[in-house]
């Protein structure tokens, strides 16, 4: 398709559960090692650094002591109660101090005044600490006592213990509150719903998160620890892209390049020009295409294999892009400054044009409960109708360009536009409070993340940004090395949990970062035309797509898949409404 002068914006459109006791078996004697020289000679040996506590491990970074501590943890979590206090006692190194154990203990027996008294001895200097685990027990017996029926002690409690500490005080009225609606409460109100007791374990999981760690080791640490070593090497991995590879603990995570679809499986031809646009629907069942020769094409994914299954004409112009319902059940087309039509997906039956008198339809978009449709107009304003084509609400101004995406967050509050050359505006339409993007080069395109947290802004000078907006807006990571100089080339998030950034070319190749890292992880060759958009299934990390000025679709899977036949046009069905020329 025809180029524009650089330097100017481009014109193609168009979760801690208490283990129970941890008390060391007092019959329970560790065996000698049958050899002293043996196996214990090839571990790791403790390094003893000076005026430091033992460390163990090459780094010499991890305690012995808190190592022990969360094996010993871990045992009793997993059901070992013999063999955590055995390790307690081998290696001398209780899991919790004595008067931890009996603090633990006693909150179990609901033994409250001798939980306070021993809380006190259990070493705590910050005395804010101190009085808030106190809060915590005090009012865990001002619970039981008044579901016991023993109102005038709760009371007693109320007063001359819980409110004596000072803290929390709306907390201390709630409490009150508690009291005053008790025979409400036996009636069957539920305003104590929010207010309820605590089952003792809760309580004690609620101190282990309270109390420092050195003082009450909390509940499956370990099991942390080795969870964020593993999503650590997973988030590095930068080929992760199955939900189903299984990491072992034995060794290093580590992907092939074999997990991302660089290999075409498919070519589609049912277009007689340019495809200028593509996407995925949100289950992933079916691809919409739009092109320059009027026409808008339904693809569906049957066994992993996209077959046509509806045409649909009735454009007067070049088809610039589509938007799916959020049910996948309609799609919106949007012809290049012209209007926007909704369909039917199943009959391929347009439903409504939706128009304003002299002011030409340059974008569309969904609102997430499907009962509206937004569009971004030629004088620059964003306009809302119902699904009836009546005009429900217009936003004037300097709202969106010519050349411009739209998008709704899912929560329907925000729209999100090209307002100016160099700037995205991030406007939420109930409190009519405005952000902006800003970036030094002219934007050609966007796209926002399925969590409405990011969005990928195309710029002009051949890099692609990905900026958080959930929050003050805050560029986070750019990648670089695909090709445009004179044509609009959108980008778009894919694989598993949006893990890779995948960009169109005018060098007619796929480009493919993983995100996280911003390094390139493969360039896909094919097309022989300007790569326009690229659309990555939401649903299977292992199929994407691409449209060029081929006239093509490619559909690219996992390698070792060979290139099935060729679909062309004179599948699936054909529909023309309105008075478009075909």
């Amino acid at each position: 398709m025809g180029g524009v002068k650089d330097g100017q914006p481009p014109l193609k459109r168009l979760r801690l559960s208490f283990s129970g006791s941890n008390s060391i078996s007092s019959d329970l004697i560790a065996e000698e090692p049958i050899n002293s020289t043996s196996l214990g000679d090839l571990m790791a040996r403790p390094i003893q650094c000076q005026g430091e506590e033992e460390v163990i491990g090459s780094r010499g970074v991890i305690r012995r002591n808190e190592f022990v501590r969360l094996i010993a943890g871990s045992l009793y979590a997993l059901g070992y109660q013999r063999t955590g206090a055995c390790l307690e006692e081998e290696s001398n190194i209780p899991l919790q101090s004595t008067t931890v154990n009996l603090l633990m203990q006693l909150v179990l027996d609901g033994k409250w005044d001798e939980s306070v008294s021993t809380l006190q001895k259990i070493g705590l200097e910050d005395e804010m600490i101190i009085k808030s685990a106190k809060f915590l027990i005090l009012e865990q017996k001002f619970f039981e006592l008044l579901n016991d029926g023993k109102t005038m002690d709760a009371l007693m409690t109320l007063r001359m213990e819980i409110s004596t500490l000072h803290i929390k005080t709306n907390r201390v009225h709630e409490l009150s509150t508690c009291l005053l609606s008790q025979s409400e409460s036996q009636n069957g109100n539920h305003h104590m719903d929010s207010l309820r007791m605590k089952l003792r374990s809760e309580l004690l999981d609620e101190l282990q998160q309270l109390l420092p760690p050195s003082i009450m080791v909390p509940a499956r640490r370990l099991e942390q620890l080795v969870e964020q070593a593993l999503t650590l090497q997973r988030g590095t991995c930068i080929f992760h892209n199955s939900s189903d590879q299984e990491m072992s603990l034995y060794a290093d995570h580590h992907c092939g390049k074999n997990n991302i679809p660089t290999h075409t499986s498919q070519i589609l031809e049912g277009h007689q020009d340019e495809v200028w646009f593509l996407q995925f629907s949100h289950k992933g069942r079916y691809l919409a295409s739009a092109s320059n020769d009027r026409s808008a094409i339904i693809w569906e994914v049957v066994n992993g294999e996209v077959i046509l299954k509806q045409r649909l004409y009735g454009h007067q112009k070049s088809v610039s892009q589509v938007s799916w319902s959020p049910d996948d059940q309609q799609l919106l087309t949007c012809g290049a400054e012209e209007t926007v039509r909704r369909w039917d997906v199943l009959s391929g039956e347009c439903l409504q044009v939706y128009e304003k008198a002299g002011f030409p339809v340059v974008s569309c978009a969904w609102s997430p409960d499907g009962k509206t449709v937004f569009g971004g107009l030629s004088d620059k304003s964003i306009i809302m109708w119902d699904l009836n084509g009546k005009e429900v609400e217009c936003w004037k101004g300097h709202r969106t360009l010519k050349i411009s995406d739209l998008e709704i967050t899912r929560d329907g509050k925000q729209i999100i536009s090209m307002c100016r050359e160099k700037a995205i505006l991030i406007y939420n339409k109930e409190t009519n409070v405005e952000h902006f993007i800003e970036e030094d080069h002219p934007i050609t395109s966007f796209c926002l993340s399925n969590d409405s947290k990011f969005l990928l802004v195309s710029i002009i000078n051949q890099e692609i940004h990905l900026w958080t907006i959930d929050g003050d807006a805050k560029l986070v990571a750019k990648y670089k090395g695909h090709k445009r100089s004179r044509f609009l080339i959108r980008s778009c998030f894919g694989g598993l949990e949006q893990s890779f950034i995948a960009s169109g070319s005018e060098d007619s190749q796929v480009y493919i970062w993983h995100r996280g890292s911003g390094q390139l992880v493969d360039i896909l060759p094919g097309h022989s035309g300007a790569i326009n958009c690229v659309s990555w299934n939401p649903v299977d990390p292992h199929m994407l797509a691409s449209a060029s000025d081929d006239r093509t679709i490619r559909i690219w899977g996992l390698s070792g898949v060979n290139i099935k036949s060729r679909v062309t046009q004179s599948n699936g069905n054909h529909h023309c409404n309105g008075n478009g020329t075909i």
